[in-house]
């Protein structure tokens, strides 16, 4: 058995036909991690939909209403680059379901993993980029709500900057100098620093502080302000998005201590995505997952993870990236 639980359901299921987000794939995961006994079936819980009041903590009630009763705007609709049906918005209050237990179980077992999840690109009163609501924000507004965190971080290392979470998370900031590039390391004071072609720039104020490593030619086209905004130019390869990586987070810790760390561990990074352009290996994205998790785990917080999107022209290049980030959690938090 895990020493954490996974979350997952098969109504993570998106009902969206032929379409380059791989839909089966959290259904393959649970498979894969089964059958080559990294977890059995007692490691996994099945998460209730999130609540109409839970959705209503992020999002405005005007678009709630919308998605409920149909009622998107062709405009909507097309924004939100997957389509509409009832059944789907089903699915996005199920994956909201999903990472509000995670969030819940990981302040228990210091790590939960969420075979799903992670719509970072919704806002509060529309969807993007195949994100209707913005579970990860639902899952933090509820554990505070019911206090049970006061403060929280999201770390997301999508290919695609985080826009969504950076609108909602934005509250009052100020402009901050820029961050250095070079810092003291959380892990490794011989790292060498992150490569001058990327740049970190970061303001922040609030209760959430919010960190996004994301190529920067990339979706979005306008990138609101995170807290660490990491810009990676095209083709940055392991050496390079782990250095940024480890920056980032030492920036970030030097800043803000927060009581819950939500980890968006996107596959898109990998080489061979069709929606990416930088060139991470399987091997150098299973090092990010651990890094993350050695730093969590040092520090005392607790993570949930969340899985965001991957677009490998084989699905099971996805499918084996997903699996490896349970699999990293698992070597890290298994130790003595």
């Amino acid at each position: 058995m895990l020493p954490f639980k996974l979350i997952y359901s098969d109504a993570y299921y998106l009902p969206i036909g032929n379409h380059v987000f791989p839909a089966e794939k959290y259904r393959r995961v649970r498979d894969r991690l089964i059958a080559g006994n990294v977890a059995d079936a007692k490691d996994f819980l099945e998460p209730e939909p999130a609540t109409d009041q839970d959705i209503l903590l992020v999002h405005k009630p005007e678009y709630v209403q919308k998605l409920k009763t149909g009622t998107l705007s062709p405009r909507e609709e097309m924004e939100m680059e997957i389509p509409y049906s009832r059944d789907l918005a089903e699915a996005f209050w199920r994956a909201a379901g999903g990472s509000i237990l995670a969030a819940r179980q990981s302040l228990i077992d210091k790590v939960c993993v969420s075979i799903g999840g992670g719509f970072h690109h919704a806002f509060p009163d529309h969807g993007e980029g195949f994100c209707m609501i913005h579970d990860v924000a639902i899952a933090i507004r509820r554990m505070q709500r019911d206090d049970k965190i006061r403060t929280a971080m999201t770390l997301d290392c999508d290919v695609h900057q985080g826009n969504g979470t950076a609108a909602i998370f934005a509250g009052t900031r100020t402009e901050s100098v820029p961050l250095p590039s070079v810092a003291s390391s959380t892990l490794n004071p011989a790292r060498p620093s992150a490569s001058p072609r990327g740049k970190m720039r970061g303001n922040h104020a609030g209760d959430v502080f919010t960190i996004s490593l994301h190529q920067h030619n990339n979706y979005p086209l306008y990138k609101p302000p995170s807290s660490i905004d990491v810009d990676l130019p095209d083709g940055t390869g392991d050496d390079d998005y782990l250095a940024w990586l480890d920056n980032a987070i030492s920036s970030g810790l030097r800043q803000f201590e927060p009581d819950l760390l939500c980890y968006v561990a996107g596959a898109d990074p990998y080489k061979e995505d069709q929606l990416g352009g930088l060139n991470l290996t399987s091997e150098g994205r299973m090092t990010r997952d651990e890094l993350v998790s050695r730093v969590a785990r040092a520090r005392g917080i607790p993570v949930m993870v969340t899985y965001a999107g991957g677009y490998a022209q084989n699905v099971e290049d996805t499918v084996t990236i997903h699996t490896n980030t349970v699999i990293a959690a698992k070597e890290v938090f298994a130790m003595p």
